[in-house]
């Protein structure tokens, strides 16, 4: 019988998977991946394997309408799949550990009831993460849970870096600086002695730019300092996120515009960043080729903020041997990556145009004093690994 780790990543509308045969003398083998996208609008269920290789693309009725309806789907399909398998554990993306969890860990009762105390801190992500370990204990009761957390990777850096400067009596309630897009960033520290060896004990930036977008500083492959803080609402400029706000436009929100929270916590989460901004789009790839003065300002902003936030990144490390981009945008878009290196291009960075276009490992040229780099992250795969590591199942 062969024996698998499902790794999920359930969000409000969404529910990815990724199916790993137990590691052997091969290391990790991916058996399947995919989705269930429009979960409550339009489901969608789209699976492939290991080469990429179609094994389903179906509509689902309207009954898949919540997290709990599309784990019941993903289980039975991975039934009629995979057959006689087993499944020796399930590994969880979670977005928030808060200040109790710094590492992945086994999930039982009272770490279930402790993710559900830090849903507060993120609302887009957290009730979904938390439904996922929920539906799977219904489904699974006998299967062990681990939950892989974004923000563990980040918990290493120094107390200024993690401060929020309000009174001791505020911060002890919680308030500090947790980071985020932890896994993808661990992934990424993990994969430079392979891919980009002559920097991976030294100072490098890695640009996550996504729906979702952060950067992380690295000193030795340990994280320094990333651009997310106490939520993932700091930072850089984001799909629906602002990153980085004046708080007193937050209190003018409540003051003056007569806000709601509700309604304040909307426009934060769901309503600005690259959507607020363009008025048309979180997608940069609807922005990129709109001649729509908005769009271009929306994309503008975004580059602008991450050319901004790696000089700051920069001072903190003391210098800058590397920049690594990764995630949706960061991965595919040669464009962006152009606009952001050509802005960098004080601290050294010359960029190679045709490996930038070709999405090339690496993409800056041979004289350049801070080499520049392209590479896919595995969140999924980090997921795996900390699954069986806490399992001891390698």
């Amino acid at each position: 019988m062969e024996e698998y780790v499902l790794v999920l990543n359930a969000g409000s509308s969404s529910l990815k998977f990724c199916v790993y045969k137990r590691p052997g003398k091969n290391g990790w083998q991916l058996g399947s991946r995919g989705q269930i996208s429009g979960i409550g609008t339009s489901p969608h269920f789209v699976a492939k394997n290991g080469q990429a290789e179609a094994l389903a693309d179906e509509r689902l009725g309207p009954e898949v309408n919540d997290g709990r309806a599309a784990i019941s789907v993903l289980g039975g399909w991975l039934r009629n799949h995979y057959g006689a398998t087993r499944i020796l554990g399930v590994g969880h993306r979670v977005v928030h550990g808060g200040t109790r969890y710094a590492e992945p860990v086994a999930v039982n009762g009272q770490v279930l009831a402790d993710l559900k105390e830090l849903i507060p801190l993120a609302p887009l992500h957290q009730p979904y993460n938390v439904a996922a370990i929920e539906a799977v204990c219904q489904r699974l009761p006998t299967v062990p849970q681990v939950a892989c957390f974004d923000t563990a990777f980040h918990n290493g850096n120094c107390e200024v870096a993690k401060l929020i400067p309000l009174r001791k009596d505020l911060r002890e309630l919680g308030l500090r600086r947790y980071g985020f897009h932890g896994l993808s960033y661990e992934y990424i520290a993990s994969a430079l002695p392979m891919k980009a060896p002559e920097i991976a004990k030294g100072r490098v930036i890695i640009a996550h730019l996504g729906s979702g977008a952060s950067l992380c500083a690295l000193k030795n492959g340990a994280s320094v300092d990333n651009t997310l803080g106490f939520t993932a609402l700091d930072g850089l400029c984001m799909g629906t996120r602002p990153g980085s706000l004046d708080p007193g436009a937050i209190l003018y929100l409540f003051q003056s515009a007569g806000l709601s929270v509700e309604e304040v916590e909307t426009v934060l989460y769901k309503k600005s960043g690259l959507l607020g901004i363009s008025g048309i789009s979180n997608d940069m790839r609807d922005l990129l080729p709109s001649n729509e003065p908005d769009a271009r300002l929306a994309v503008d902003y975004f580059v602008y903020r991450a050319a901004k936030e790696i000089g700051a990144m920069t001072s903190v490390l003391g210098g800058l041997d590397g920049l690594v981009f990764t995630a949706g945008i960061g991965e595919n878009s040669p464009q962006i990556r152009q606009r952001i290196c050509e802005a960098s291009g004080w601290l050294g960075v010359e960029l190679d145009a045709e490996a930038n276009s070709k999405n090339a490992l690496r993409i800056s040229t041979a004289k350049s004093k801070v080499s520049v780099w392209t590479i896919p992250t595995n969140e999924e795969l980090m997921i795996a690994r900390h699954t069986a590591s806490v399992l001891r199942l390698n």
